[in-house]
């Protein structure tokens, strides 16, 4: 057996304004034993330099670069936790949720 499936792998999916949920659950569930694959980066709540100076043609290629990293992650784990505060679910995070059933992985949600 590999090493690696000893630890479930998840995938944190949900919209970046919600920074304090994201790092409060990926504490717990690495505490559970699972590998966690987070964001990148929080663009809705801190991160802002990173657009700053932006034009829109740059800014939408790296949008468009971080949502593929993302559904990336998403292949390389078992299944898919979303942070769905107060039952937000935006549209890249829905995209991220059909993408993950339709590649077989489960989905689980911060607020069911």
């Amino acid at each position: 057996m590999n090493s690696l499936h000893k630890y479930p792998v998840i995938t944190l999916c949900g919209s970046t304004r919600f920074k304090n949920q994201f790092m409060e659950v990926q504490k717990r569930l690495t505490l559970e034993g699972n590998i966690v694959i987070s964001v990148g980066l929080f663009g809705h709540s801190g991160d802002r330099e990173v657009w700053d100076g932006m034009d829109e043609g740059t800014f939408s290629k790296t949008k468009e670069m971080l949502d593929d990293m993302h559904k990336r992650k998403i292949d390389m784990a078992d299944s898919i936790y979303v942070i769905n505060v107060g039952g937000y679910i935006g549209e890249s995070t829905r995209s991220e949720i059909e993408y993950a059933k339709a590649h077989g992985k489960e989905v689980h949600y911060l607020e069911e």
